[in-house]
């Protein structure tokens, strides 16, 4: 059960197929295949169940992709280790909420990268249920979510503290309006959408509709046009940067303050390159 092996399946379990797997390696199909069929006899399981337009994980295979990504991912961080040094290099792939990415995060890149220009700093955004688990199963070195939570494999420690607001349209309905029928937000795991959802249902309204977007421009463009409400940072409407047509509302204080937290898996030594991006944000 050699890492090249674990790499190949495991790119055939993330990319559902022999054919896109090989693409994402630079494999021809049949070495995938082989390789498959190879591991699939020293581990005397089948990993895959072979479908005529894709693979789907076995129950076997699925308790193997968590072994593959942790091995993988143990393997990295023993070159890691070996190669880090004082002076930050290599690579650094981060995790945030788009809300925080938007607004909090482009100074303190721009800072570290002008320190560490030899880093590549590669930012994914997601909800934060997104981004716990890419954290989780070694995808990210870290990452920015709403909200503390309870995990026994994460450590986790508070970055910035929000200010949450409800948003409409300007000179719109107040929150407890019952025209209001929309919620606006980002997909399901979005922690800021939990939030309001919950305040609306203590609040005694009816249901209404959860409407979700791929964007924060795209959310606030279409509250700025009337079709609903949203939650977000203050930080983010007064920045002045997504539309002028919008109102903030207060909320009750036991959703109006919201940490941002930043996590990495417990057993993941953090690199220097790392080390010094939270040094840069937290000030020190």
């Amino acid at each position: 059960m050699d890492l090249n092996s674990l790499r190949i399946f495991l790119a055939v379990a993330e990319e559902g197929s022999v054919s896109r797997a090989a693409e994402k390696l630079n494999y021809v199909q049949s070495n995938i295949t082989a390789r498959l069929r190879t591991l699939e006899t020293e581990l005397g399981a089948e990993l895959f169940y072979r479908k005529p337009r894709g693979m789907s994980l076995t129950p076997r295979g699925d308790k193997l992709l968590a072994y593959a990504r942790k091995m993988l991912h143990l393997a990295i961080e023993a070159k890691m280790v070996l190669a880090d040094c004082d002076d930050p290099q290599g690579t650094l792939t981060l995790g945030s909420m788009e809300t925080t990415a938007a607004i909090r995060l482009p100074p303190f890149l721009a800072d570290y990268h002008q320190r560490h220009p030899m880093v590549d700093i590669t930012l994914r955004t997601g909800t934060s249920a997104e981004l716990r688990q890419h954290v989780l199963e070694y995808q990210l070195d870290g990452a920015f979510v709403g909200g503390a939570l309870e995990h026994p494999e994460i450590v986790q420690e508070e970055i910035f503290l929000e200010e949450m607001v409800l948003v409409s349209k300007a000179g719109s309905f107040t929150p407890d309006n019952p025209e209001v029928r929309a919620l606006l937000g980002f997909r399901k795991g979005c922690s800021y959408q939990a939030k309001l959802e919950t305040w609306l249902h203590e609040m005694g309204r009816p249901a209404v509709k959860v409407m979700e977007f791929g964007s924060l421009e795209a959310i606030l463009g279409c509250v700025a046009a009337g079709m609903g409400v949203t939650l977000m940072p203050r930080a983010v409407i007064e920045s002045g940067k997504y539309g002028k047509n919008l109102q903030i509302h207060q909320v009750p204080e036991r959703f109006a303050r919201v940490p941002t937290m930043f996590i990495r898996r417990r057993d993941m030594k953090p690199s220097s390159s790392l080390n010094a991006f939270l040094e840069v944000v937290k000030g020190r």
